[in-house]
């Protein structure tokens, strides 16, 4: 790159991938400069060699990572939220256009970026993240058992008995469940472990439509 190309860039979009990125420079009025491929190895090294300038990207996590990386060779990186970026995008989608698009929504005046985060801040993101997965995966399985319990239901609007068989939940004042029902959730009491569903005996005992109790494990 020629040093007077190299001073006429005054902001760049990056579209990130995994092994090659997309780059395309605007200067001071606007016109494209800079167009060009760049592999992941050559991100680091080419922006050094830059003078300082506005780079835009889409926030995410390795986004994040070269954030931190080019504000130590002095440019001002931006992270935007990729559905404010879309509308910029003219034409049929490909890399060049989506970097074109993230250099003209970076100069806008009332675009709203993102910060950049440390490493320990993504690290605590993606905790809560899976835990907030797993919070609404034992939601699910939760429902499914009172389903498996509630299609056991009689035709004629009976209460049936609980077949006490296998399964280890126990309703009342409520219409029981079949021997399928309690086996289906026999299996799901083991496929989701006793531990697992203590944590949740205390959600299902406080349930107002269907009060539940749970039985102790037996051998």
């Amino acid at each position: 790159m020629s040093q007077k190309l190299s001073a006429a860039i005054a902001v760049i979009g990056i579209d990130i991938g995994k092994n090659s990125f997309h780059i395309v420079g605007h200067d001071q009025r606007g016109a494209i400069v800079l167009r060009q491929k760049w592999s992941r190895g050559q991100v680091e090294t080419r922006f050094a060699n830059l003078p300082p300038c506005l780079i835009g990207m889409e926030a995410c996590v390795g986004a994040h990572h070269l954030s931190r990386k080019l504000q130590i060779f002095g440019h001002d990186a931006r992270l935007m939220p990729a559905k404010y970026v879309r509308p910029y995008s003219k034409g049929q989608k490909n890399d060049f256009r989506d970097a074109e698009a993230i250099c003209e929504a970076v100069q806008r005046p009332t675009m709203r970026f993102v910060a950049t985060k440390t490493a320990d801040q993504l690290d605590l993101q993606a905790l809560h993240r899976v835990r907030d997965r797993l919070v609404g995966q034992r939601t699910g399985v939760i429902n499914q058992i009172r389903a498996f319990c509630w299609s056991g239901a009689s035709p004629s609007g009976k209460a049936r008995i609980p077949c006490g068989l296998s399964c280890r939940i126990s309703l009342r004042r409520a219409p029981m469940c079949s021997h399928l029902a309690c086996f289906a959730s026999s299996k799901l009491w083991q496929a989701t472990g006793a531990g697992w569903m203590s944590v949740s005996t205390g959600y299902l005992a406080r349930s107002k439509r269907w009060p539940i109790t749970i039985r102790p494990a037996s051998d």
